[in-house]
């Protein structure tokens, strides 16, 4: 199944977070998931346990405002049993029926297997495991396409190499500090899968600058990769852009990534999106990026291989 994806795809994790029903505070979050669905980007991304299903719940809440157009522009992921860490078959039903209901749809474009940390890839990929469940969701018609996301590369590389799904999502592993999902994403490529690359900002860093207490895909910056993101910093002032503009148009410009996710979850944001995905970088500058050398990444994904 190819997904008809735009550049972005808007992210809701922290959509919703801390909200009460009824409260002026979700009221809030509708409107922005308003906006985000009233937008030029093909899709939502949202999960099970996204702020404790409070994103699904808020985005729900914007397509009963909005109309049935919108329930087609959300995708969402099953997740683990958050109390049990159960993630077979039966958890993955109860996990969509738990998305669905929040959401007031009864069929989703796509769904992933989201952060399957809790079973090991055989377990999901045996009888009564959690692929079989998303494959009866596709067979059944409920779901129109299944997707894999995470984020360590050798276990992502596993998935795809069944061959059994329509789309990945990787994050913090395709950026211009760490590009080891590109070669699992060259392979779904090949097998007609879409391609999304979240996080490409690597949670952090390249959105506030190399100052102290900078993180990178969730984790404490170190002084190696701080040194050489003030450099890739001097660049960006030099050529007359941002920062944040040029990390986001490295996944937006490459082949390998159908699809760009980035969070929105606060007023404003999707209209800043869209600034800096309109921002032109000049060509020189990723000549400049790639005389930098590798940067000093701080993942690691050795455990998984």
């Amino acid at each position: 199944m190819a997904l008809n994806v735009s550049p972005l795809t808007l992210g809701t994790s922290g959509l919703g977070r801390n909200t009460e029903p009824g409260s002026p505070e979700e009221e809030a979050a509708v409107a922005i998931a308003i906006d985000l669905l009233s937008s030029s980007h093909g899709f939502a991304d949202t999960s099970n346990n996204y702020s404790g299903g409070r994103s699904e719940a808020v985005l729900g809440l914007a397509i009963a405002r909005i109309g049935p157009d919108a329930a087609t522009r959300v995708i969402s992921k099953v997740d683990a049993d958050p109390e049990t860490g159960a993630f077979g078959r039966e958890r993955v039903m109860r996990s969509f029926e738990e998305t669905i209901t929040r959401l007031g749809v009864d069929r989703l474009p796509l769904l992933h297997l989201h952060d399957p940390y809790t079973v090991t890839f055989e377990e999901a990929m045996g009888p009564g495991g959690a692929v079989e469940a998303l494959v009866e969701l596709r067979e059944s018609g409920r779901v129109d396409g299944i997707g894999v996301a995470a984020a360590p590369v050798p276990l992502m590389a596993r998935y795809v190499g069944t061959g059994v799904f329509d789309a990945v999502l990787i994050h913090n592993r395709f950026t211009v500090v760490d590009q080891s999902a590109g070669v699992v994403f060259a392979d779904a490529q090949e097998r007609g899968m879409t391609v999304f690359n979240a996080a490409p900002f690597g949670s952090g860093i390249l959105v506030t600058g190399p100052r102290e207490g900078a993180i990178y895909d969730y984790r404490p910056a170190t002084p190696e990769l701080i040194a050489w993101v003030e450099r890739l910093e001097k660049i960006c002032v030099a050529h007359g852009v941002s920062l944040p503009a040029v990390a986001l148009h490295y996944s937006l410009r490459s082949p390998l990534v159908d699809s760009t996710v980035v969070g929105v979850a606060s007023p404003g944001r999707r209209a800043q999106l869209d600034e800096l995905a309109a921002t032109p970088i000049p060509e020189e500058l990723w000549a400049e990026l790639e005389a930098l050398g590798p940067a000093p990444s701080p993942i690691d994904d050795s455990r998984y291989a």
